[in-house]
């Protein structure tokens, strides 16, 4: 399975997302990869956020390799499930890929845990460390669903 981790900036959410994920792929010993993106252009090119690598690497994972990229219409194709970490997201990615769009593919990320409930991962962003540290154990909960849901 290929998945994908999308945010607004991708300095995040979710490169937090990918590295607990890709933790997660390798201690299950799955044949996945994951990959992360945001909406918008702002932070191409960037490591994450100070504080999505300082609670990261608390829980022994390294996402200070990681760079922003802008998603693209194409990573439809690209992904076998793309998770949406905000419903703002979910909607520019369907913007973004327009005809390319596969709905089948585009999952809000907090879906997984409460299904329909239209709720998003709050965006660290605008607050202090403490924001991150919150973010990061939601977001390990998800992945554990996830991994859970489809490692059959």
């Amino acid at each position: 399975m290929r998945i994908l981790m999308v945010c607004l900036g991708n300095i995040c959410r979710s490169p937090i997302a990918e590295g607990i994920m890709q933790r997660k792929i390798e201690e299950h010993f799955l044949d996945w990869t994951v990959d992360s993106a945001g909406t918008e252009s702002y932070h191409i090119g960037e490591a994450p956020h100070k504080y999505s690598q300082k609670i990261c690497l608390t829980n022994n994972i390294d996402i200070s390799k990681q760079r922003a990229r802008k998603f693209q219409k194409e990573d439809f194709e690209r992904f076998d499930k793309i998770y949406a970490m905000a419903t703002d997201v979910y909607e520019e990615i369907k913007h973004i890929g327009g005809r390319y769009a596969d709905m089948d593919k585009l999952v809000l990320f907090l879906d997984e845990i409460q299904p329909g409930s239209g709720a998003s991962v709050p965006d660290p962003w605008y607050g202090n460390e403490e924001g991150y540290t919150h973010v990061y154990y939601l977001i390990d909960r998800v992945c554990d669903a996830i991994i859970e849901k489809y490692k059959k």
